[in-house]
């Protein structure tokens, strides 16, 4: 029986954030104009590109790679954004490095979630070789062994992921903090607000599709609404509407495993399990060959596929720990005090990927 479908969340709005940070009569030089346009440009071009071709691409792991890839390089237009600006940190103000460095202390909360959800995901893989391994052999103490090992895979992906619940609460923070503080006699400023403000709706916006195709929830979906000002507001409406519609659409409908990838080696184990279950006489057997077959190919795209989020996951994790590393350190070397809530970021014993 399908499951209802959960009501539509409304946008979350937070105001139009630039009310405060481009008042009226602001003034931007032209080469600080043509610094936002390229970004937001950049922004939108990215976003545009992300778009999934097919709704089949969106719960899948190759796509989520991509999902990624473009987080990164986001994050690395921002760096080059700020480097342009020639915005030393000395003239930043204490409100904005609290909010980057309480928000990159986030994201690298959430990405240790979302690679721990990888490497468990990785870890049903030994599962799988075990049932492979024991198909091989005609031998009906073999075929238990690998029934009992497909009841193990089942239980092992439908368990829960403690870290992976945490990070639902920490995206709702950030959330909150999508509102930006208000830039006062400082035009370089402005700039770096409004930039960082398309930064962290579409991180904050792909870290919470990343979450609801781990869990197989659309609960934590976040729609975001953004001022028609920014020049990548249609792109990510477009991009949000259609990605987040088709997630909810098949969650109203769906099985608990939610990636594709995932599902295509859940599709082999079944159509395998009762046959082994109930013994294989000579008929069953070429079935079970060709199964077997069809199981290898699926398990080894799924493993495949999941190297890669890791690797892209680990990425982006290296990205902001360095960004927010290269801040610390030139605020030591400017002798600005950091607030007392802030505090450096211990990855010692943390693996990520």
């Amino acid at each position: 029986m399908s499951r209802p479908q959960s009501p539509q969340r409304p946008f979350i709005s937070f105001g139009n954030p630039f009310r405060m940070i481009f008042p009226k009569g602001s003034y931007l030089s032209p080469k600080l104009l043509d610094l936002l346009t390229t970004f937001e440009e950049t922004l939108a071009g990215r976003l545009k590109k992300l778009k999934p071709a097919d709704k089949e691409d969106v719960l899948c792991l190759s796509w989520m790679t991509c999902a990624m890839e473009t987080l990164c390089g986001i994050h690395a237009d921002i760096k080059t954004l700020i480097t342009a600006l020639e915005l030393p940190i000395c003239d930043w103000d204490d409100k904005w490095i609290d909010v980057y460095l309480d928000n990159s202390v986030k994201l690298l909360d959430i990405c240790i979630a979302f690679s721990s959800e990888v490497s468990r995901l990785k870890q049903g893989h030994l599962f799988l070789q075990c049932v492979l391994h024991n198909l091989g052999n005609a031998c009906s103490n073999q075929f238990i062994r690998a029934h009992s090992s497909m009841d193990r895979w089942r239980q092992h992906i439908g368990s829960n992921n403690p870290r992976l619940g945490n990070c639902f609460p920490i995206m709702d923070s950030l959330a909150r903090t999508l509102d930006l503080p208000k830039i006062k006699n400082s035009a370089k400023g402005k700039v770096l607000m409004r930039a960082m403000y398309g930064v962290k709706v579409v991180t904050l916006h792909i870290c919470s599709i990343f979450a609801a195709s781990f869990s197989g929830s659309s609960k934590k979906l976040m729609d975001l609404e953004v001022p028609e000002t920014c020049l990548w507001a249609e792109a990510f409406a477009d991009f949000q509407i259609f990605v987040n519609t088709e997630i909810r659409n098949t969650y109203s409908i769906k099985r608990v495993i939610s990636l594709k990838e995932m599902e295509d080696v859940d599709t082999c184990v079944k159509k395998l399990y009762p046959i082994v279950e109930n013994g294989v006489d000579c008929v069953e057997a070429a079935v079970v060959k060709k199964s077997a077959l069809d199981l290898e190919k699926s398990a080894e795209k799924l493993s495949e596929r999941l190297d890669l989020l890791a690797k892209e996951v680990d990425g982006f994790f290296q990205m902001v720990l360095t960004g927010r590393d290269a801040l610390l350190c030139n605020l030591r070397i400017d002798g600005n005090n950091v607030s007392n809530q802030v505090i450096d970021y211990n990855v010692e014993g943390q693996t990520v990927g």
